[in-house]
């Protein structure tokens, strides 16, 4: 059978003690969860003790699935082992680890799963450790985030399908590897704003990031960053780019909280379209900035992610 391993790390400047306690405590698991906010309705039942060997954590959703999760053994301070058991949208019984070591500033948080899939999924192996390890990451930047501040600025709401466009953009384009894409979308659009200013080109219409391929293998995306732009605006100078789009139908996610949670948003829109089996078109997901992060608090700040569809 094809085996898959996966493992993200992330360090947290708490003791080791404290971060394995909140691990190990199925309580804290809602407010962390990476899979939860697609579908934060989803029906979740904890053990009375959701923090000793033979605790279990079960969900069940319509689009995040059925499953449980349960404490195999218990290394405080150090060592998690878990099991959990996929029950739909498939069956498949695989090994969750938490490893906890302690850092100069803190902890490393270590977190696997190891598995494997029925034979005649083979092929899946590569794009099931990508989007695993996707998941992960988003789920211990919200652990991270949890324990050192006590709150998470992440909310997911699924508006659904959608109008949107008529719609004409000018931006720079870029790739970057998803672990830097923040960064470098703030830095393409401060390039836009100067190009666009020097060319007396308007930059008040609203920021936005268009997604126009990520190599899901090597977790780099293409994309452009700039602005909505008034559709009769004239050509465009060297270094910019244009993108436009008809008047279509989009799936919608709201997200509104911190710009590095935003992959929350996104793996929510995908999570919904796949369940839904709405086919996307080749026009290129993009989202929207509602409001300026340079006078908007970052618990406020408010973006939209779309999906057009065919």
């Amino acid at each position: 059978m094809p085996r898959y391993h996966v493992q993200r790390s992330i360090e947290i400047n708490l003791d080791s003690a404290t971060v394995f306690d909140t691990i190990a405590d199925y309580g804290t698991w809602t407010k962390w969860s990476p899979w939860l906010c697609a579908e934060p309705t989803a029906n979740v039942t904890i053990s009375s003790d959701g923090q000793s060997i033979g605790s279990v954590y079960a969900w069940q959703g319509e689009v995040v699935g059925h499953g449980e999760i349960e404490h195999k053994q218990l290394e405080p301070g150090r060592r998690i082992d878990d099991e959990i058991r996929f029950l739909k949208p498939f069956k498949s019984v695989s090994q969750v680890l938490f490893e906890i070591e302690p850092t100069t500033n803190g902890s490393k948080v270590t977190w696997h799963m190891i598995g494997s899939l029925p034979w005649f999924m083979f092929w899946m192996t590569s794009m099931m450790e990508a989007w695993i390890g996707m998941d992960y990451e988003r789920g211990l930047k919200m652990l991270k985030e949890l324990l050192e501040t006590g709150t998470i600025l992440s909310e997911t709401n699924v508006r659904g399908i959608q109008s949107v466009g008529p719609m004409r953009m000018a931006g720079v384009r870029a790739s970057a590897h998803m672990s830097n894409v923040g960064p470098s979308m703030h830095a393409a659009v401060e390039s836009a704003t100067k190009l666009m200013q020097q060319n007396n080109l308007p930059t008040d219409g609203q920021m936005i990031s268009v997604c126009h391929h990520l190599d899901m293998k090597k977790q780099i995306l293409d994309f452009t960053s700039g602005f909505v732009i008034p559709a009769a605006t004239g050509s465009l100078p060297s270094g910019l780019s244009e993108w436009s789009l008809p008047e279509t139908k989009a799936f919608c996610v709201e997200h509104v909280g911190s710009y590095q949670n935003l992959g929350n948003a996104w793996s929510a829109a995908n999570q919904h379209t796949r369940y839904k089996k709405l086919k996307q078109s080749k026009a290129g997901a993009f989202e929207l900035y509602i409001n300026n992060p340079e006078n908007t608090a970052v618990e406020d700040l408010r973006t939209e992610i779309y999906l057009p569809l065919k």
